[in-house]
């Protein structure tokens, strides 16, 4: 779909209606400025797909020009190894293709050569919060090692979303504070990197939940916070942040002004025979449901940006066409290859290392179409993909 096609017919703030009045700058009204990146669900899919276009945000100049990094899911894997290695990217120059791809990439295509779900699923099959434990346990030997949120950097902002169980909204991990506004807050939150990427990537029903302990006396209550008791404030039952926001809009929307949305979210499929059964044919219901609330979320992107009056940007997704993008010079992606690309299962399962750099390489691409068509027109286009088989 082109950039600013579809209308919902909606007021502009009809969907992202959380009231987030306790949360520090991120009440109604505030001034929006600055720039915002938001990193979609997807699996590994995802996850390659956004370092693609992590790595395009890196040599075009945009990646420190960035104010807040809002993540979900698969997204929040990425988002995580970028925030690893952010401190060493601020030294080095946007030509240095080879410090992004040995600090950021390489870390994620050697977590993207193992098969972390299965063996996650069948150890903690019937064991509440188990496969949660299972998935941080190997986002922390792969990626994250001991690092907590105290070491993420202090700009940009990262937020990891997830999804409270408990209270049906948000609750976002960050360096300055943890969150759910009908819970409350805890300040300077020493939870470990891999837990919050673990919790906003637990894909129902297989991983999630992931069961967060918290000291009661530490939750913080606020305006608002009608759940600021326990359970609540003790014993967080968490989920994928796709269920409540599968494009990471929440948090961003209502302070950013510029938003650069990264989508790998994956297609969504006829099927002439769905199911009779009562579990098939409940999946089938969710993933109905699932699918109309991220369109009406994408709907509303576009149509906000289109009009300009308070956000600005550019919207690119794993299943566009990059014809539909006016920037010269785009690189060449065939369409029938993309929607090969747009169809891989959203799993943390094995990726062949072919698979991975056509991931990365069209993420590359079409985040490249997008920027320099709605974003900066004076971005240079650029000389290649990152690896030489296209997608």
């Amino acid at each position: 779909m082109k950039p600013g096609l579809s209308s919902t017919g909606l007021p502009e703030k009809s969907l992202l209606r959380e009231p987030v009045r306790t949360i520090p700058g991120d009440a109604p009204g505030a001034p929006l400025s600055g720039t915002a990146l938001c990193l979609s669900g997807g699996g590994y899919r995802a996850m390659l797909f956004h370092v693609g276009s992590i790595w395009r945000l890196f040599d075009s100049g945009m990646l420190t020009k960035l104010d807040r990094v809002s993540s979900v899911s698969g997204g929040s894997i990425a988002a995580g190894a970028l925030a690893m290695a952010w401190a060493k990217l601020a030294t080095a120059s946007r030509s240095d293709r080879a410090a992004f791809e040995r600090e950021v990439v390489a870390p994620i295509r050697r977590l993207a050569r193992r098969t972390v779900d299965f063996r996650a699923i069948v150890l903690g099959c019937g064991v509440p919060g188990w496969a949660g434990r299972r998935v941080a346990g190997a986002y922390r030997r792969h990626l994250f090692g001991s690092a907590t949120l105290q070491d993420l950097p202090d700009a940009p902002r990262f937020v990891f979303n997830a999804t409270n169980m408990q209270s049906g909204v948000l609750w976002r991990f960050s360096k300055p504070y943890m969150a759910d506004y009908r819970v409350g807050m805890v300040h300077k939150p020493t939870t470990s990197l891999a837990t919050a990427v673990a919790a906003s990537s637990a894909f129902p029903p297989v991983l999630s939940p992931v069961i967060l302990r918290v000291d009661p006396r530490t939750v913080e209550a606020g305006e608002g916070a009608d759940l600021h008791r326990e359970p609540y404030t003790s014993r967080v039952v968490l989920s994928d942040g796709g269920v409540y926001d599968n494009l990471g809009l929440e948090t961003a929307w209502k302070r950013h002004r510029t938003m650069l949305v990264s989508d790998a979210g994956g297609a969504f499929s006829a099927k002439p025979r769905p199911g009779g059964n009562a579990i098939s044919h409940t999946m089938r219901v969710l993933l109905t449901i699932d699918n109309q609330v991220r369109s009406l979320r994408k709907r509303q992107l576009i149509d906000g940006i289109k009009a300009r009056r308070e956000h600005d940007g550019a919207y690119w997704s794993i299943g566009a066409d990059i014809r539909d993008y006016p920037a010269p010079g785009a690189l060449a992606c065939d369409a029938a290859r993309t929607r090969e690309l747009a169809a891989w299962p959203t799993r943390l399962k094995r990726v062949a290392d072919e698979v991975q750099e056509r991931l990365i390489n069209w993420g590359y691409a079409i985040c490249d179409a997008a920027i320099r068509s709605y974003v900066d027109t004076s971005i240079s286009a650029p000389p290649g993909f990152p690896y030489a088989r296209g997608v």
